[in-house]
């Protein structure tokens, strides 16, 4: 006998259908009444698997429309070649990524002086509330919202990069220009994350109820200290990250990412 609430019966039941194809993403449920007479179930018994189903990110609901399966349309970062200097760029790395995937990239950028939060001072070993340069990206990918990334660079470091408080794109990525200036970046360190979105990272990433944010630390080190700290937040549901570690001549060119 099947001790689960019944509510939690019919969430099971249409994941698995999810699942197999039977209702493909962008698709539409049947209705609550048809869902009520299929399981035998109160409209309120329906309402409440059907709210579990998105609370998990799985569907979307719309006032009057319904409930459609969300869709996922990934996007695939390799993150060991991600402002790898040895890899040929069109732009910056995020609009090389984004374009040779054969997706359209577009990204608003705001730039101001503001004091380091105590995990970035960490980083970038300065003290905490020293001002540093604050980059922050809102990109996109097909003008859905795809991540935004902070960058703090070092106020020492203004001096010699003076472009970096231009409120613009840097054409050519951060991590170039500087390379132009003597300041090579030569090693990073990464962390990632995850955790539910704050209400602001919700908004502007259009984050539905229960998809997670992935959180990308990567703080970059020139050949005697850090040069920035960057903070890259993704929507956990339609990214996914992979690295290249060591040598990998035995992986076959045409083997599925």
């Amino acid at each position: 006998m099947n001790k689960q609430p019944k509510y939690r019966q019919v969430a099971d039941a249409l994941r698995r259908e999810i699942d197999n194809g039977t209702y493909l993403p962008g698709s539409r449920l049947p209705s609550e009444s048809e869902l009520s007479a299929r399981f035998d179930a109160s409209r309120n018994t329906v309402r409440n698997g059907l709210s579990l189903l998105v609370s998990q990110g799985l569907i979307s609901s719309s006032q009057g429309l319904g409930y459609e399966v969300t869709k996922h349309e990934v996007f695939e970062l390799n993150a060991s070649r991600f402002e790898n200097l040895e890899f040929p760029q069109n732009g910056d790395a995020y609009s090389t990524d984004v374009t040779n995937a054969g997706r359209r990239p577009h990204q608003t950028f705001r730039v101001e002086l503001t004091p380091a939060p105590s995990y970035v001072a960490e980083r970038l070993k300065v003290e905490e509330g020293s001002r540093t340069v604050l980059r922050f990206c809102h990109r996109f990918v097909d003008d859905v919202p795809w991540s935004t990334q902070a960058t703090h660079y070092p106020e020492w470091l203004v001096e010699q990069g003076p472009r970096l408080t231009e409120p613009g794109d840097i054409a050519e990525g951060t991590t170039r220009y500087l390379a132009s200036l003597g300041i090579e970046q030569i090693g990073y360190f990464d962390e990632i994350a995850a955790r539910m979105p704050t209400p602001e990272e919700a908004r502007l990433l259009e984050i539905g109820a229960g998809v997670p944010v992935l959180l990308w630390t990567r703080t970059g080190f020139s050949n005697d200290r850090p040069i920035r700290c960057t903070v890259t937040t993704f929507r956990g549901d339609l990214n996914r990250m992979n690295y290249e570690i060591g040598n990998l001549s035995a992986r076959s060119e045409n083997e599925p990412q």
